[in-house]
């Protein structure tokens, strides 16, 4: 039953993305709670969004739909591009806001704001969204001016209670009515992420770690992650010598931002100081290499082809192109011999090769913990024990899988993704594993 929610979770998940249906607030908190709920559904929204944009589609529409989710996954220049190329609406300007804010750019954030509020989106959020602009722009009095200015229900919001507290504290105002509006505010949404974030600083900065530490856990259980929650949770699993969870709290903001510079630097901190034996040299060959492996393959120039096969096949970076062999990449509809020689040729311009990182793949794809002990015995043995179909089985071979083990950790998309690969064929490679007991990967 739960494998059942699971699927339909991820379902839900591309159908937000990819279906050409109402798309604003409402569905982009369903998408955004999905992945705070269960953040293995980022992977599912990451390749959907990269469905999303390989689409020759250039409408509007299509573009205010791929800006926000672009946002969501943290590529805040690309997604604001692609906003200002929508539609001029509410949600495209109130998320081209939220793209200024991002990267710093507080008076375009605070213009944005005011053009959103003036197309039509809610005026109090828009409203809401410039104080914070102004209060990180410096100008914590102008923040609370527009706070001041607002009345009604929004003054009874998590949102606004969170906002004016930390006006409050930036104007250097009462510690104690700082912490007050934070409380009303989680009273008000026990899970308001800035107002958590606001507390545990609170406590942190009095020496209240085990408060502390419980207040950033509950404010990281949001998405998109609370950047300064998860450094600073990771920070103090650190002094408890907690290196592991640590090392989580800052692969977590990297999986969605793996260029951000404290949570790399942290990362190898923890990382150094849960090694007995420091190898200061080898370290900073890991850290290359982790460089390497970071940068987005649209760096490159590439052809179209092999460009839209990368983003439909969810192939990210560098490192995504070195988790997958040679089979996989020939498996994919409309990748051909010539893309493949054009991937190599990249990869070999920096050291790498398809197929060095396919182990680890492997085995971080597959979660044995859901197997009982017979199930698990199974997984050794060759997919020819199955007795596919001709055409199914050639599938199998263009994607280099010999043991059923290997077959299950795919999913029901990376086989329909294979050349002269169909449902009628999917369903029978379901059927096959079911007779033993066995799903593929998120069924």
């Amino acid at each position: 039953m739960a494998q059942g929610v699971e699927a339909e979770v991820k379902e839900q998940i591309r159908q937000l993305v990819l279906v050409d249906s109402a798309f604003g607030p409402r569905e982009i908190a369903e998408l955004e709670e999905s992945m705070a709920g269960d953040f293995s559904n980022f992977r599912t929204f990451r390749v959907a969004v990269a469905e999303l944009e390989s689409q020759e589609d250039e409408s509007p529409a299509r573009n205010v739909r791929l800006g926000v989710c672009l946002y969501l996954l943290g590529r805040y220049r690309r997604a604001l591009m692609v906003l200002q190329r929508g539609d001029g609406g509410a949600l495209a300007h109130y998320y081209m806001a939220k793209c200024q804010f991002a990267i710093g750019n507080y008076p375009e954030a605070v213009a944005s704001y005011e053009k959103a509020r003036r197309a039509g989106y809610d005026a109090d959020q828009c409203a809401l969204g410039r104080a914070e602009a102004l209060r990180y722009a410096g100008d914590a009095q102008g923040a609370l001016k527009v706070l001041d200015g607002l009345s009604g229900a929004v003054e009874q919001t998590a949102e606004y209670l969170y906002q004016r507290g930390a006006t409050v504290a930036a104007l250097g105002g009462n510690p104690e009515e700082v912490v007050a509006l934070y409380e009303r505010a989680v009273t008000v949404d026990k899970n308001h992420s800035g107002a958590l974030f606001g507390l545990a600083l609170e406590n942190d900065r009095r020496g209240n770690d085990d408060t502390a530490l419980e207040l950033y856990r509950r404010s990281v259980n949001r998405f998109p992650p609370h950047l300064g929650a998860l450094l600073n949770l990771g920070l103090l699993y650190e002094d408890r010598n907690h290196h592991d969870r640590a090392m989580q709290c800052y692969q977590r903001i990297l999986d969605v931002y793996p260029n951000e510079p404290r949570a790399r630097l942290f990362f190898k901190d923890a990382q150094a100081s849960g090694d007995m034996y420091y190898d200061e040299d080898a370290q900073k060959r890991r850290d290359r290499m982790t460089q390497i492996l970071n940068i987005p393959v649209t760096d490159f120039e590439l052809s179209v082809r092999s460009r839209n096969c990368l983003q439909k096949m969810g192939i990210m970076t560098l490192g995504d192109l070195c988790r997958c062999t040679e089979q996989q990449l020939l498996a994919s509809k409309n990748f051909g011999e010539t893309s493949l020689v054009e991937i190599k040729e990249m990869l070999a311009s920096k050291g790498l090769r398809l197929g060095q990182l396919a182990p680890e793949r492997r085995m971080e794809d597959l979660d044995t913990e859901v197997l009982s002990a017979d199930e698990q015995a199974l997984l050794a043995r060759p997919i020819s024990d199955l007795n596919l179909s001709v055409r199914a089985r050639k599938c199998m071979n263009r994607l280099g899988l010999t043991t059923i083990g290997e077959l299950i950790r795919l999913t029901g998309d990376d086989l329909l993704e294979c050349k002269n690969f169909g449902v009628t064929s999917l369903n029978e490679v379901r059927e096959k594993l079911a007779a033993h007991g066995l799903k593929l990967r998120g069924e």
